[in-house]
């Protein structure tokens, strides 16, 4: 199997303990997260190895003739362990530097981001990443606040938002930093197309027979994955300008036609499980 984002670990220590004769290749961007579930998963010894770095990249190099997983997990959600103990930036309830990246190793921090980028960029991406309805508003605040100085702080960003939407947004059921800051954190880690990329890599690795599944927390992550299941699922995905059929079918057999949310009790357990969705396909043949 592979885990395609291992996190703290919690899927492929369930795994692993449930089935003793499974392997995992457990992959995530973020060394200091991966270093947490190091030590989870130290009892499993050499049933677990570990892959610094980002899914897609992994699945375009996977080298050919080599044992290919039968199971492939990927779980779009950030971590907990993000929001609380990684200090990079991820949630304005602690006032740490706004960063964001879950390899630092590679891309440019979010205060960066927003120190280069125009208005117009701004708003989009707050729109585009977040369907934030104040974008425009919240990216003109940004612009002239970086006139006076560079947005560095989670805290500062986060009273920014605060001060420039409508009273009734602000006082509104979730903090009105939230979609902003999500907005960022997709744009700086290049998630959504990093999911496209992820999706093609896994099903091409994948063996016939196996299983792909997929947990989405938002209905941008969801609406890919969902458009990329059914695409190969097509008796024919050939360009309508085609004279006939090449494509030879559909490569995969979608298992779960709704996705599969949390029940009451899981939520009770796990809040966070409230958005989560997970979709399942069976992949019948090799790609075309």
């Amino acid at each position: 199997m592979i885990d395609a984002t291992l996190g703290e670990s919690g899927h492929t220590y369930n795994f692993l303990s449930r089935f003793p004769d499974l392997s995992i290749i457990g992959i995530d961007a973020d060394s200091g997260i991966q270093a947490v579930a190091r030590q989870r998963l130290a009892e499993f010894g050499d049933r677990v190895q570990f892959v610094h770095g980002w899914s897609q990249d992994f699945f375009a190099a996977y080298p050919a003739g080599f044992n290919r997983p039968n199971t492939i997990l990927a779980d779009c959600g950030i971590s907990f362990w993000h929001y609380t103990c990684s200090g990079k930036g991820f949630s304005f309830s602690v006032d740490e530097k706004l960063d964001m990246r879950l390899d630092t190793t590679r891309g440019i921090p979010a205060s960066e981001l927003l120190a280069r980028m125009s208005e117009k960029d701004i708003a989009d991406i707050l729109y585009r990443n977040a369907e934030e309805r104040y974008s425009r508003r919240i990216a003109r605040a940004i612009v002239q606040e970086r006139q006076r100085g560079a947005i560095t702080t989670t805290a500062a960003l986060a009273e920014l938002v605060k001060r420039t939407v409508p009273a009734s947004y602000r006082h509104g059921p979730i903090h009105p930093a939230t979609k902003t800051f999500q907005a960022i954190r997709i744009a700086v880690n290049g998630e959504l197309a990093g999911l496209s990329d992820l999706l093609e890599g896994a099903l091409r690795t994948l063996q016939p027979g196996g299983r792909l599944g997929v947990i989405s927390f938002h209905s941008l992550e969801d609406k890919i994955v969902k458009d990329f299941f059914r695409k190969h699922s097509k008796d024919c995905i050939c360009p309508p300008q085609a004279p006939s059929c090449v494509c030879e079918g559909r490569t995969v057999t979608v298992l779960t036609k709704k996705g599969v949310t949390a029940g009451e009790e899981e939520i009770k357990r796990n809040p966070p499980s409230r958005s989560a969705r997970l979709r399942v396909v069976e992949k019948i043949k090799e790609m075309q």
